[in-house]
This record gives structure tokens, C-alpha cells and sequence, in this order.
């Protein structure tokens, strides 16, 4: 008698990693542009730019000041820039409120003025905050913005700090950790990605960053009871971006090499320590911080090689670009592309632009008037 044949079920077949096989699918330049966010020159696309887009896009766009103009044609200028770019463009701006509000720059209607954090964060009233996070998410998908670098997740612990100052949420670690996971929320169900930054910290320093480098002395247990609390609060909470400072720690890393330089910072403590998974932005390449101490030619590839995934605001993306390919490994390169076409694929992909009619709504002045 022959024994009973048992069914032996096949084996669950591997699933197909379709960001795996878009990133497979590029070639090195087209990775390595991914890794820049950069500036357009102006209230147009070139014809230049137009053919970058198509062949070897850069990772995102920064609007700044001099990209805005009417609220139509900057819509029509993120709409160029996305239709045109073979891979989706992450499009940031500066939307803080107070002093940095990017979006009040266009020229024909009034963005709703929203104060500075420091106001809000005096009211400790977590679902205004949400309810500012709203209000700045649905004026810049008029635009078109997907992603803003906001909110500041700095604490407020130096009074002479001029750069930071009022667009902190608070002196109170606590309270700013609590407050800007709300704007945070309150961005991201609306459909635009926040990004939390200076870290590990600026809220201590009286020099700022876009002029020289600020030397924090503060030891490991200081920063773990101020500038740390907001941004592992923050992660605790599903942080998605996080925006790295150009700031000195010594006392964490034994030398003045800045934060967006040091795998200390970036891969010690924010990835492996903090278990961090999200992309790592830095603050722009640009800024006197770096420019003043560093050779441009230095910059671009050591900032990927201590752990950043994006480069904001390179001077010259070309010099960014041939320094990254001769100095990071190709597996590096490959480790920042796939997190960053993840983060693309889990949260852009979807996006939609709202009607221009949102754009310094009535409803928008109402939630903004109960901030006292």
C-alpha cells in the first residue's frame, strides 16, 4: 500500500518591491539628482530646466522669494515644474508664520497672516494648532507646495537667540514638542508634509547660521533635557521629515564639524539611536555656516556620507552632483533614492491641488483671529 500522498502547498512567492525595481531602473545621475532639493531662478520654467526634468530630475524644488508672483502663475510654475519631471517633485517652501512666510510673497491676493509660533505656543491649545497646520496646508495647496519646512521644533532657551527667537513655540521643551506635533497634524491631514527642524537644537545660540557657524557647548545630558525633547516627541509621533541645523556640538562629537556634516548626529544618535526611519533633510547648503568654513566642492558629498538624504539649496547642483559621484559609494547613494522615492510614493503620490478661492479665505482669518 502506498503511503497517502500529502499536498504540499507551494511557498508564498516574494513580494515584488516595486520601489526596488524604479530605483534599479535609474542610472547613477538620475539617482544622484535625487538627492537635491534646488531653486528654479525665477517665475518660470526654462527650456533647460524643462529638459532636465525630463532626463535627470532633481529630488524636489525650494521656492523661494523670487519664485513668486501671482497666485496663478506660481500655480503654474509648481504645475510645469511637476508635469514636466520624469520622477515627482517634492515642492517645498519656508511656511512658518511670523517673519517666514514664504507664501505671502504673491503679489495679487493676501495669504492669511498667520503669527509667529511663539503666540501660539502660548496658548498651549493643541487643536488651534492643528487647526493653523490646516489653515497653511490648504493655502499652499493652492499653490501646489506638498511639502513645508515647518514647523521649528527648536526651543527658546537662549533670549538673545535672534535667528530663532519668537518662531519657537516655547521656552518649555515640553510644550513645544506637544505643540508642533499638532501643526504638524494638522499640515499632514491636509495633505502637505511637515518637516521638523533645527535638529539636534538652535534654540541655544545667539549666532545665526546664515552668517557663521553657532558653537553650542551643551553635554549630552543637557541637550536629552531641552533641545532633544521635541524631536524624539516628534518621532515618538511618526515624524516624516526632519530638517538637520548647521550647528556645532563639541561636547557631543568632539570637534566643531557642523550637525549636517557629522555621522555622530545624523546616523549615531538620529537613526541608530533614535530608530529614526524617515528622510533626513538639510537646512540650506548654502548658508554662511558652511560657505565660510567648508570648500563647496566638500559639502555636498559629506553631508550624504554622514547620513543626510537630501541637500537643500546647493549653490552650484552641478558641483553637488560630480562630488557625490566621486566621493559616496554607490550603496549609500542607493540607501537615501529608495527612502526618498518611499517617501514620495507613500505620501505624494495622491496630492491634490485645492481651489485658488482657499487662499486667504475668510474661514482661514476667522481660526487665525483666536490666537490672542
Amino acid at each position: 500500500m502506498k503511503p497517502e500522498e500529502k499536498n504540499i502547498p507551494e511557498p508564498e512567492p516574494e513580494p515584488i518591491d516595486l520601489i526596488k525595481e524604479k530605483l534599479d531602473a535609474m542610472t547613477l545621475d538620475e539617482k544622484i539628482a535625487q538627492l537635491l532639493i534646488v531653486e528654479n531662478k525665477g517665475i518660470a520654467v526654462s527650456e533647460a530646466e524643462i529638459e532636465q526634468l525630463k532626463t535627470v530630475p532633481y529630488g524636489g524644488y525650494i521656492l523661494m522669494e523670487g519664485n513668486y508672483s501671482t497666485l496663478s502663475n506660481t500655480r503654474k510654475l509648481v504645475e510645469n515644474l511637476q508635469k514636466n519631471a520624469k520622477t515627482q517633485l517634492i515642492i517645498a517652501t519656508d511656511q512658518e508664520g511670523g517673519l517666514v512666510q514664504r507664501i505671502a510673497r504673491v503679489t495679487d491676493r493676501t495669504a492669511t497672516n498667520i503669527p509667529n509660533m511663539y503666540r501660539l505656543g502660548a496658548t498651549g491649545n493643541k487643536a488651534l494648532a492643528q487647526d493653523v497646520g490646516r489653515v497653511m496646508a490648504e493655502e499652499m495647496r493652492a499653490i501646489g507646495i506638498n511639502v513645508d519646512f515647518a514647523p521649528d521644533a527648536d526651543v527658546y532657551s537662549d533670549p538673545n537667540n535672534v535667528v530663532i527667537g519668537p518662531r519657537s513655540f516655547s521656552k518649555d521643551p515640553q510644550v513645544v514638542a506637544e505643540m508642533s506635533v499638532a501643526l504638524a497634524q494638522g499640515l499632514e491631514k491636509n495633505g502637505v508634509i511637515a518637516t521638523y527642524k533645527h535638529f539636534p537644537g538652535h534654540g541655544n545660540t545667539s549666532t545665526d547660521s546664515h552668517y557663521s557657524l553657532p558653537i553650542i557647548q551643551r553635554t549630552r545630558a543637557e541637550l536629552d533635557k531641552s533641545d532633544l525633547v521635541p524631536f524624539r516627541y516628534a518621532i515618538r509621533n511618526g515624524a516624516k521629515v526632519i530638517m538637520i541645523g548647521h550647528i556645532a556640538l563639541p561636547k557631543i562629537t568632539g570637534d566643531n564639524t557642523p550637525a549636517t556634516l557629522s555621522s555622530k548626529i545624523n546616523t549615531d544618535i538620529l537613526r541608530k539611536e533614535f530608530k529614526y526611519e524617515g528622510l533626513i533633510v538639510s537646512d540650506g547648503m548654502n548658508m554662511g555656516a558652511l560657505a565660510n568654513n567648508y570648500p563647496e566642492t566638500e559639502i555636498y558629498y559629506r553631508a550624504i556620507n554622514a547620513g543626510i538624504d537630501m541637500v537643500v539649496l546647493p549653490s552650484n547642483p552641478e558641483i553637488a552632483m560630480k562630488s557625490i559621484k566621486e566621493h559616496v559609494s554607490k550603496e549609500r547613494i542607493d540607501k537615501s533614492v529608495y527612502r526618498i522615492l518611499k517617501f514620495k510614493d507613500d505620501y505624494l503620490k495622491n496630492y491634490q491641488y485645492l481651489d485658488e478661492s482657499y487662499f486667504g479665505s475668510a474661514e482661514h482669518a476667522r481660526v487665525i483671529q483666536q490666537i490672542p
